[in-house]
């Protein structure tokens, strides 16, 4: 069969990407083989590839894969996530480009244009996966908010709250005033900004007296309902019992006692404002003050912002400000280094409000998972280990999880009010239960369907990914059906450290809750991917390649090797497009490799012993190189197992295998080494499908004609066999004399094409096996065995095998003379210095123990090389 003289990605991948479509490789059924399973991280509905999902969806890919060759059941569970805040805003901001305003629409005609925004762009990023080589089963693709998802995430909220497990709560809690919903505390970030700290005079009460308050949110003066001092701050004793007026409301308030107070911030003055901060919420509850709110939802200012009313909060605090200074009572104001909490989606800067909200309580759930990661049995194990400690610190610490969320786009909270009370409602899965549930609550027997009232809040997008294990088995609404019972638990979790709280910790507390066991065996997390100035890749930096640019210039196969090239477990990956070339180059040499064997004319003739020893060898460095292969995926080191891979094939099996077994120039090879070249290429090529599927079916289709049961992606990976460690160490002594031979060539201008003799003293009794390749690759007219130094040869010596060649007749002897004679001088000088260092106690006894060594190794190495130049000057002359 001709093959093409160029491997071209763009003609390749489509056709195999369709071949293994066509014939269902990636699809899984439950059978009698052991299951492998991966689920996906959803990424977001409205999102597309970048290189975060193009690391991590590399990563699955070459697990399934693998796990596939081995003869698993393999089951890729792919999907998306609704992403609830990201997904709103996008239609949202269509909306309001065609004029419409959310607020105008009942909540069935905005999840219309939400859906539509869905339908449109919902696929594009599994698509771009399909690019990439992903071999997930397409089947099995699962929506966050489909039919079958939803009603899972419906069951287990009723579930829980009838365990009494979720409540209803009217709590501080982080507020997006951009996506005007709460966020839980792990969807906020804090960055460090410069600020001002602003020192604002109050006036005493009934005296001239002021005090002086320092606050970095000067507008929210207007919903302050106390000044708080230390009881124990001699400086503020004159204030006990006494009371405040609020500079431009005029409001009186009391001017309260509470160690809670530092005395080394500011003033010492602290006011409370319990309705806008958290601990100025615990102060105002313990001394019962009253809560003004002063803001709406979006950060404007509500009615009592008086003048401001209606304009943004940071507008404000600059007018503020300015009205403060007219009125005299800005005392100072200094540069202060804030900490401020940002939305992590809209990247707002986030309001602490109070609102009414329903939690789920996390104390008693979180131990079983706290036991999988941490406890005795491992039953869960992260790699790299390292991330115990945060997932420790997170789970030992954890809060009440604030489940609801104030938008539209989401499972809808199934609470019913039928009431105006607070606690007038009832949670069942549907209307018609929650109308049983209400006639029974309310002895109403005449209670309509029309009169519940279901909760608008949707619930966090978290609460339906962290059942994703389950859920997309059907685990839930039918908990002992014939997929979830095979395909669960899970078997390998990729995913970022970033979402190790959000994602990975619940889905395991849920897995708990609802199996009695863990989603999943094994977490392995990537690190971040950072250009080359260490920079987290991000579009407002312009430092993101476009995903799909990438694989149309390097190819799919030259991305993923790329990608994994330097990306260690849990250690950030510093891209560069000259990796992707790299893994591009490297698919380049194994097809050049390819065309050299197809290339070859076949005899039927006896095979030279060369060749035996040479397929013995790299049949022995394949399985030693396999060995090592198995245990970097067993510890979760992909990016070692492929750089083993890379060398054995491009260093083992091109340079040298390939070398060794080539017959001479326009002369066939023999039957029996061709068929055992080819054997061992298809055997790389097993190892290295999971790393460059499209490249590797090519070759391998291209090898012979296969049936469809006989396509690389589901043949055999390689079996494991005894290792002759003696074998591969003779031909790494053999290697390092081909060495000896090629340098004294290059360095005396010998050509390649004029063979030369060739004595051997054997100091170390290595034996010969590979005589046959050195003479071969060195192009000798014969190997002699001697026992004594030949006169007028060059000589090198591998350990204490001396090596001659009888050259004298061939290069300038006195130049040679004079050369060597100068190298000498310097290794003599050399050697004389280390000595001296390593004659000096102080320096044996007092330096690190590697540097001693590394000065012994540098005295053992100048002795070897001054006999050896001894050696050939002696023969010289």
């Amino acid at each position: 069969m001709q093959v093409p003289s160029k491997y071209d990605a763009s003609k390749v991948e489509n056709k195999w990407y369709d071949y293994w479509m066509k014939h269902n490789y990636f699809h899984s059924e439950p059978d009698e083989r052991e299951p492998y399973t991966i689920i996906i991280p959803p990424p977001n509905v409205t999102g597309v590839l970048h290189m975060g999902h193009m690391l991590n969806n590399t990563i699955q890919d070459v697990l399934i894969r693998r796990a596939r060759l081995k003869g698993k059941n393999a089951c890729w569970v792919p999907g998306t996530d609704h992403a609830s805040i990201a997904t709103e805003a996008k239609v949202v901001a269509k909306l309001k480009e065609q004029g419409i305003d959310k607020n105008d629409l009942t909540r069935d005609e905005f999840l219309k244009h939400a859906w539509d925004w869905t339908y449109e762009y919902g696929g594009v990023i599994l698509e771009q996966l399909k690019k990439l080589g992903c071999s997930c089963d397409w089947e099995r693709t699962k929506f966050t908010m489909d039919d079958d998802m939803s009603e899972a995430v419906i069951k287990v909220f009723v579930d829980l709250y009838n365990k009494g497990l979720i409540y209803r709560g009217y709590r501080m809690v982080n507020w997006d005033p951009e996506a005007k919903t709460t966020l839980s505390d792990e969807e906020v970030e804090y960055v460090d900004k410069q600020g001002k700290l602003y020192h604002i005079n109050y006036k005493i009460e009934g005296s001239e007296e002021v005090l002086t308050i320092a606050t970095t949110r000067p507008e929210t003066i207007l919903g302050d309902t106390a000044i708080c001092i230390n009881p124990n701050d001699e400086r503020h004793f004159n204030l006990k019992g006494k009371k405040a007026i609020v500079p431009i409301c005029n409001r009186i308030i009391p001017i309260i006692q509470d160690e809670y107070v530092d005395i080394e911030f500011g003033t010492g003055c602290l006011k409370v404002t319990p309705a806008h901060d958290e601990n100025d919420k615990v102060l105002g509850d313990k001394h019962h003050l009253e809560v003004i709110d002063i803001f709406n939802e979006d950060a404007t200012l509500n009615s009592y912002g008086l003048h401001y009313e209606g304009q943004d909060r940071f507008k404000v605090r600059k007018a503020i400000v300015k009205e403060l200074e007219g009125l005299g009572l800005i005392a100072k104001i200094e540069d202060y280094n804030n900490r401020i909490g940002i939305s992590e989606r809209t990247k707002a800067i986030i309001e602490p409000r109070l609102s009414d909200q329903w939690f789920l309580k996390m104390e008693d759930l979180v131990k079983p998972a706290i036991e999988a990661v941490l406890g005795e049995n491992n039953d869960i194990q992260l790699f790299p280990k390292k991330f115990e400690n945060t997932y420790r610190h997170w789970m030992e610490n954890i809060r009440d999880w604030n489940i609801s969320r104030q938008l539209l786009w989401g499972q809808q909270i199934p609470a019913y009010y039928y009431g105006d009370g607070k606690e007038d409602f009832v949670v069942a899965e549907n209307i018609e239960e929650a109308l049983k549930l209400a006639k029974e609550k309310t002895s109403n027997p005449q209670l309509q369907a029309s009169n519940l009232i279901q909760e608008t809040d949707a619930l966090d997008t978290w609460f339906s990914s962290w059942l994703w294990p389950m859920s997309v088995f059907d685990g839930i609404r039918n908990p002992e059906n014939e997929d979830i019972n095979y395909y669960y638990p899970t078997n390998d979790l990729v995913t970022g450290p970033d979402i190790l709280f959000f994602w990975v910790a619940r889905m395991i507390i849920a897995g708990y809750e609802y199996k009695g066991k863990e989603p999943f065996k094994n977490v392995y997390l990537t690190g971040l991917v950072r250009d080359k100035q260490r920079r987290k890749m991000s579009k407002s930096l312009g430092n993101s390649p476009d995903a799909l640019k990438l694989i149309n210039d390097f190819g799919a196969g030259g991305v993923r090797v790329g990608l994994l090239l330097s990306s260690a477990a849990g250690n950030d990956l510093l891209f560069d497009e000259a990796l992707c070339q790299q893994g591009k180059a490297f698919g380049n040499k194994v097809w050049n490799a390819f065309r050299l064997i197809n290339g070859w004319e076949i005899a039927d003739m006896a095979q030279p012993e060369y060749a035996k020893v040479s397929i013995d060898w790299y049949a022995n460095k394949f399985q030693q190189s396999l060995s090592l292969i198995e245990d970097h995926y067993n510890k979760y080191r992909i990016s070692d197992a492929l750089m083993e891979t890379y060398k054995l094939i491009w260093n083992d099996f091109c340079s040298w295998l390939l070398e060794m077994v080539k017959p001479a120039y326009q002369q066939p090879i023999d039957k029996t080494t061709y068929n055992a070249v080819i054997g061992l290429l298809e055997d790389n090529l097993k190892i290295l499908h999971p790393f460059m599927p499209f490249l590797t079916e090519e070759i391998w289709q291209y090898i012979s004609k296969r049936t469809p049961e006989e396509a690389l992606i589901v043949a055999e990976w390689p079996e494991l066999k005894p290792v002759n460690e003696a074998l591969i160490s003779e031909f790494d002594f053999a290697s390092e004399v081909l060495s000896g031979i090629r340098t004294v060539r290059k360095e005396k201008n010998i050509a390649f094409k004029d063979a030369i003799t060739f004595s051997v003293i054997n100091n170390e009794d290595m034996t010969k096996n590979f005589d046959a390749i050195i003479k071969k690759l060195g192009n000798l007219e014969s190997i002699e065995y001697v026992n004594d130094s030949i006169d007028g040869a060059l000589t090198f010596r591998v350990k204490s095998n001396e090596y001659f060649i009888p050259m004298a007749d061939a290069i300038d002897v006195e130049v040679e003379i004079r050369k060597l004679t100068e190298e000498l001088t310097y290794t003599e000088g050399f050697l004389k210095s280390v000595q001296k260092k390593l004659s000096n106690e102080r320096f044996v006894n007092n330096a690190p123990e590697q540097v001693v060594a590394s000065e012994k190794k540098k005295e053992a190495d100048a002795l070897a090389k001054i006999e050896t130049l001894k050696a050939s000057l002696t023969s010289l002359k």
